[in-house]
């Protein structure tokens, strides 16, 4: 987080609780239900995230559940009654292909990650190591690069210049190396030797500044987060795995392989949470950089 400002982008506080509305069809029904099919559900689908979108609603999240092919829709501590209602009206056309719970505490941005890193107005996370040729420079996430600030070490040592930023939309930022400050392709003891787009299931690892090392399971793809003041993120990995404010920016990897960065989510390490990472490979192919 901006240690100055407390602005966060990843703190809603632990589960899930019951669904509010649109709740599955039981099993007796659904037997007895004529099948729809796929491409009717996925049009649906597509259809009640534009819905979600359009009502622009800070403090929602939502993704598809490739299992049952519906729309999961989260909401925070933020979403008002009024809001609610709205949300459910504007989505009650779809019925079952919404499904929308609450959590606690509220979606909002978190500064810091797996090597601390530092501007002269709040602190960060490095990502991962990159270079093009025979530059150097780091990734991490783009709210933290906002305004193209410089960036030092927690000694105070400086690492070099911002020199590229996309938030919101996207969630990335990359800072150049121009300073003989020693740096590898790892993340802690973990070497990172490629990159790679996250699959549903698939067991990752999150470093943090803040709370170390973390892991568990991606649970779906191509989410889209509403932190509120207009700064809606899509194309997000959504993970069950737990991270804190001073966490954002820092990787997501599996075994070598880079996946993610730490983007916001909700939750904490106590209880467990949510958390949302921008996927890696779309900041490696915006910047022409690759890990090592």
């Amino acid at each position: 987080m901006k240690s100055s400002r407390r602005i966060q982008l990843l703190a809603v506080a632990s589960g899930l609780l019951a669904a509010t509305a649109f709740a599955l069809p039981s099993a007796s029904a659904a037997a007895s239900a004529p099948a729809v099919p796929a491409a009717t559900l996925a049009a649906q689908v597509a259809q009640a995230s534009t819905a979600v979108k359009t009502a622009d609603i800070a403090g929602t999240a939502w993704a598809v559940d490739p299992s049952s092919h519906t729309l999961n829709v989260s909401v925070d501590d933020r979403v008002t009654s009024a809001q609610l209602a709205e949300l459910k009206q504007s989505t009650a056309g779809y019925g079952s292909a919404v499904h929308i719970t609450h959590v606690n505490g509220t979606f909002s941005k978190l500064l810091s990650g797996g090597d601390p890193i530092l501007t002269s107005q709040w602190r960060c996370s490095l990502g991962f190591n990159v270079r093009s040729g025979s530059t150097y420079y780091f990734l991490t996430a783009g709210h933290c690069t906002e305004g193209y600030p410089d960036y030092y070490t927690s000694s105070g040592s400086y690492i070099g210049p911002t020199v590229g930023t996309s938030f919101p939309g996207n969630d990335y930022g990359i800072v150049r190396y121009d300073s003989s400050i020693a740096h590898d392709g790892t993340v802690g003891s973990q070497d990172i030797t490629s990159a790679a787009n996250a699959t549903v299931g698939e067991h990752v690892t999150r470093r943090g500044s803040t709370t170390g090392v973390h892991s568990g399971t991606v649970q779906a793809l191509n989410a889209t987060v509403n932190y509120g003041s207009g700064e809606i993120v899509s194309g997000l990995i959504q993970t069950n795995v737990c991270a804190e404010p001073g966490d954002s920016g820092g990787p997501l990897y599996d075994g070598t392989k880079a996946i993610g960065l730490t983007s916001g989510g909700s939750g904490n390490c106590s209880s467990g949470g949510t958390t949302f990472f921008q996927p890696v490979t779309e900041a490696l192919s915006a910047y022409g950089v690759s890990v090592y």
